[in-house]
């Protein structure tokens, strides 16, 4: 049975000042990206799940001009290796995980006890190379080494997550918040109400975030993430804000040129959205940016600029491929919406081996409807969406799921949730989302 996200209970009691408490039967939270700061002398602290480092190139400089001086410096090390992902992050150049791990290494060879910080490290590696199994079981040997690390348990909530053990990646994140209820924690703490379609608690935890912020990064990342979740509230007017206000402090950082663009997108200002999508692919090609900017120029009829971008995540992805690395979403519903559905399939039965998270059973019910088999996919168009999650994307992949199934009474439901009063999906989805209302009779 389909249930609006928008009905769940809210307004549950204030958090103490001190510390966030999670009154939730399940949690999840974000993957993939967990900053480590790499300048830190002692055991790393400072993480933020999804966000940019100012300073990447930097910090590797620095400390491989300090390891040249002191090559017996074990901290430097074990920081070189997080500044190395953090910058493969960044750069969207995984050929720099190598490098990553043999500083990570070569510091747990000198120093083998105690050594936290190269044991979260090679956990954060691990969730970036998206061997989560690995990443959860090095972040529970760093915190068998420190239970205090709130670092170690930022990097297994976010394994617990995508593992889809979802009430244990919930108990990470409170201990997080015991330990030190800082910008980090309380960013973890604030995608857990999101995901459970509860934005409006989510933005409250999200400025404590953005309040408790120390760098420049930090408050980057929380202006985007309120943008974000402003859209999904349909306020595309306050998304924009958010995200202006972050630019005018960082304004050469992608995610908030790409939570301008969706905004400017909702408002119909298309023009100002594409020059913004192609501002973040110039600073930094990830395959979600380069995506965007494809599609956006797909839906304003450039088909050659569309196909220069499709070309692109193409070479990204047979890089990936030939490295030997699972598919992540955008691969999958990039394949299944230009490629060959049968290949996006496998792309994503491959992924869901590793990751059984919500946004992969997304994508591969998107790869079963294309290629036809419907029933199978409104299953896992149902677990994506069963902890009331609002995502627009996954709502109007369901809607078509269920039209083609002949239930045009749950799909309506469903493009409702997509299409909103300020579309939060993307201009070309959106066309099609509105094409669909148009053949079941219902128009927004």
């Amino acid at each position: 049975m389909h249930r609006d996200p928008r009905t769940s209970p809210r307004g549950r009691r204030r958090l103490k000042a001190a510390a966030v408490t999670l009154a939730l039967g399940t949690a999840m939270f974000a993957a993939g990206a967990v900053l480590i700061d790499p300048v830190s002398s002692g055991p790393p602290e400072t993480i933020a799940s999804a966000r940019a480092e100012a300073r990447p190139a930097g910090t590797v400089q620095a400390l491989t001009a300090r390891l040249e001086r002191l090559p017996g410096d074990w901290n430097a090390w074990s920081a070189l290796g997080m500044a190395h992902i953090e910058q493969a992050r960044t750069t969207a150049d995984p050929a720099l995980h190598a490098r990553a791990e043999k500083a990570l290494r070569r510091s747990l060879a000198l120093q083998a006890r105690g050594n936290t910080g190269a044991e979260t490290g090679l956990a954060a590696l691990a969730a970036a190379r998206h061997d989560f199994t690995t990443a959860r079981t090095e972040a529970e040997k760093a915190i068998n080494s420190d239970p205090y690390s709130t670092a170690a348990y930022g990097v297994l909530a976010d394994a617990q997550t995508q593992l889809g053990h979802y009430q244990d990646a919930e108990q990470a994140v409170q201990k997080m918040n015991d330990l030190r209820p800082d910008a980090a924690s309380l960013a973890r703490a604030s995608y857990t109400f999101e995901l459970r379609g509860k934005t409006d608690r989510a933005a409250d935890l999200m400025r404590r975030s953005l309040t408790a912020a120390t760098t420049d990064s930090e408050r980057a990342f929380a202006h985007a993430c309120l943008s974000g979740l402003a859209l999904e509230e349909g306020d595309a007017q306050l998304a924009l804000k958010e995200a202006e206000q972050g630019l005018r402090a960082t304004p050469g950082n992608a995610a908030l040129l790409d939570s301008r663009a969706r905004a400017r997108a909702a408002l119909g200002q298309t023009e100002q959205a594409l020059a913004d999508w192609q501002r973040a692919v110039d600073v930094v090609p990830l395959p979600h940016l380069v995506l965007a900017l494809g599609e956006m120029h797909q839906a304003l009829g450039h088909r050659p600029q569309a196909e220069a971008q499709f070309a692109l995540l193409k070479a990204q992805d047979r890089l990936r491929a030939a490295a030997g690395s699972p598919p992540d979403t955008d691969a999958i519903l990039f394949e299944a919406d230009h490629g060959t559905p049968a290949r996006a399939m496998a792309m994503a039965e491959q992924a869901l081996q590793t990751r059984p998270f919500v946004a992969v059973h997304d994508a591969y019910a998107w790869a079963l409807h294309r290629a036809g088999r419907n029933e199978e996919a409104l299953t896992h168009a149902d677990q994506a969406l069963a902890l009331g999650t609002r995502q627009a994307l996954w709502s109007y992949h369901r809607a078509a799921i269920h039209h083609a199934l002949g239930d045009e009474t749950a799909a309506h439901e469903d493009l409702d949730d997509a299409l909103g009063s300020a579309c939060a999906l993307h201009p070309l989805h959106a066309g099609h989302a509105r094409a669909l209302l148009e053949r079941i009779g219902t128009r927004p």
